[in-house]
C-alpha cells in the first residue's frame, strides 16, 4: 500500500523538522498490520474482497474449462484478462480500505492535534516515542 511510503515520507519531514529546531512537533504512531487485522470495518471489506476475488477466480476456471481445447494465444489472453479483472478488484477494495483509515487518522490527527503519524509496524523505520493511536484507530473502525 502507499499508505506506507507516505507515512514515511511524513515521518522523515518531521524529524528534519525536529532536527532543526523549527517546533516541538507531535508525533502519533500506529500499528498498520494491527489495524488492518483487527479492525473490524476494515476486516469486513477485506473478506469481502477475498470473496469477490474467489468469485473471479472460479469465473475464470469455468471459462477455460467451457473451452478445453483453446490455442495458447487464447489461454495466455484469458490469463491476462483475468489477471486484470482480479488486480481490478483487489485495487477497488485497497482504496475503500485507505479511504476509511484516512478518514479516520484524519479525525484523530485534529483531534489530538498531531503534526505527523507514523506506520510504527514497518521494520525498516525505527521510531520511538509518540503518542499510540492503535486502540483508537481500531475503536472508530468498528
Amino acid at each position: 500500500m502507499k499508505f506506507s511510503k507516505k507515512i514515511a515520507a511524513v515521518a522523515l519531514l518531521a524529524t528534519s523538522l525536529l532536527i532543526t529546531g523549527c517546533g516541538q512537533a507531535k508525533i502519533g504512531c500506529v500499528d498498520g498490520n494491527k489495524v488492518m487485522t483487527d479492525a473490524p470495518q476494515v476486516k469486513t471489506i477485506m473478506d469481502e474482497a477475498q470473496q469477490k476475488l474467489q468469485e473471479a477466480q472460479k469465473e475464470i476456471e469455468a471459462e477455460a474449462a467451457k473451452n478445453p481445447n483453446m490455442s495458447q494465444e487464447e489461454m495466455m489472453r484469458l490469463q491476462m484478462d483475468a489477471q486484470r479483472k482480479l488486480a481490478g478488484i483487489q485495487q477497488s477494495y485497497a482504496t475503500q480500505a485507505k479511504y476509511k483509515l484516512d478518514e479516520v487518522l484524519a479525525g484523530i490527527v485534529k483531534e489530538k492535534g498531531l503534526d505527523v503519524v507514523v506506520d510504527n509496524s514497518e521494520k525498516s523505520l525505527i521510531f520511538k516515542g509518540g503518542i499510540d493511536i492503535t486502540d483508537e484507530v481500531i475503536k472508530k473502525l468498528q
